[in-house]
């Protein structure tokens, strides 16, 4: 068998190590796909099928893609039910001896898409994890386009059921579980009722003892505070984390916190009576327009957009977080001024959440980050109209506030329009 060049050897040593995956290769100024891949790159992108020299007697399947515009490339991959591996140039062309060094930079997943041309701003792109055991279960969800991190455990009699409601009302756009998870009736449901797919990432991820050393690692401190008590939903967080970890590529400082919550702090809702409520999407044509969210949502940014989704879909139980909320309508409806003043401000403001994400990811382009400079300059005006508020939820935004001017500064002395 004659030999195979070197260039395809480095290509079969990573391919090796990512065959769950469809591999872009960048050779160049281009993504290729080889082989198998590039089969399905070519049916699904609708590429013309070529063929590369590999030192054998066949050419190698090839297709491939301008690696400027790739990303929407990769987005109707990834919509299609596929993971691509970015194998990237590691080391400059001009100073490498013999094979340019390559290595994959990062995996791109139906929950870890960053892409703004696809995703809705004004709704969250989620991945969740879920770990179960005959004692309980737990889930942590991770919107990697915000930093958003919460988890919750399920351990009463009537478990599965919870988190299948949980399961719907953030309607994921990818799962992952330990391997006991598959074998029960909830995962079974789930692929049933909401046309998504758990896959099984194995127990390693999983298991207390890496799952917290995952979870302080991460967050750079001595013991998982906050979550001694709570086995299953550690377990479930630290996988989320590895997995994220190993696929992603990177320190995902942008996800500062892990917050907690239980299902009593909310009114339980099922999934049926979501629908039958029609509280985000019409029943019949699966529609934001005429719902109950499209009715009430006037938000400026797509932050306000996103949380207020959240909370028409976790009403709350509480009657003193409910009067906190209401206090602070109830000033901005009365105050005509203040309430224009700050829908101007806010009109101002770009998706600061997303821009720091993908500074995060290093694919913040000029144009990304003057769009945040721009933002920041307005922050202090948004400031000073909180300032003489008097209801408690908002004297709080005020305190809380940054203003940024350091951000502000640096980014101002850094790009020249």
């Amino acid at each position: 068998m004659a030999k195979v060049t070197p260039m395809m050897e480095q290509y079969f040593e990573i391919k090796n190590r990512y065959r769950h995956c469809l591999l872009f290769f960048r050779l160049g100024d281009f993504y290729e796909l080889f082989f198998d891949d590039a089969v399905i790159g070519s049916r699904v992108l609708g590429l013309t099928l070529t063929g590369k020299d590999w030192g054998q007697k066949e050419r190698a399947p090839m297709c491939g893609v301008p690696f400027h515009s790739a990303d929407s490339y990769i987005d109707k991959l990834v919509q299609s039910g596929y993971k691509v591996a970015i194998c990237e140039q590691i080391e400059d062309p001009k100073e490498a001896k013999g094979i340019v060094k390559r290595d994959v930079i990062r995996i791109v997943t139906p929950g870890t898409v960053i892409d703004n041309e696809v995703l809705d701003e004004n709704k969250n792109n989620y991945i969740m994890a879920i770990y179960g055991d005959s004692k309980g279960y737990a889930l942590a969800v991770c919107d990697v386009t915000t930093g958003e991190f919460q988890t919750a455990e399920f351990v009463s009699a009537n478990a599965e059921e919870k988190l299948f409601d949980e399961a719907a009302r953030f309607m994921p756009a990818e799962l992952i579980t330990n391997d006991y998870f598959l074998t029960t009736d909830c995962a079974e449901k789930i692929k049933k009722h909401l046309n998504l797919k758990p896959t099984s990432v194995g127990d390693s991820g999983f298991t207390y003892r890496n799952a917290a050393k995952t979870i302080c690692r991460h967050f750079n401190i001595i013991a998982v505070d906050g979550l001694q008590e709570k086995i299953f939903a550690v377990c479930a967080s630290g996988g989320l984390l590895d997995y994220l970890y190993d696929t992603q590529k990177n320190n995902l400082e942008h996800i500062s916190k892990i917050s907690i919550y239980s299902t009593n702090d909310f009114m339980l809702l099922d999934a049926n009576t979501r629908r039958n409520l029609e509280l985000t999407e019409t029943m019949r044509e699966k529609n934001r327009k005429g719902s109950l969210l499209w009715v009430i949502d006037k938000t400026k940014t797509a932050m306000g957009a996103r949380l207020l989704r959240k909370w028409v879909e976790q009403p709350l139980i509480s009657s003193a977080d409910i009067n906190r909320r209401l206090d602070s309508v109830e000033e901005l409806k009365d105050d005509f001024f203040k309430r224009e003043e700050l829908k101007e401000v806010l009109s101002t403001m770009h998706d600061f959440e997303r821009i720091m994400s993908r500074i995060v990811y290093k694919t913040a382009n000029a144009r990304e980050l003057v769009s945040l400079k721009n933002s920041i300059e307005n922050l202090p005006q948004l400031k000073k109209i909180l300032e003489k508020s008097k209801s408690g939820y908002l004297k709080e935004i005020y305190s809380e506030l940054d203003t940024l001017e350091d951000i502000f500064a640096l980014i101002d002395k850094a790009i020249v329009d």
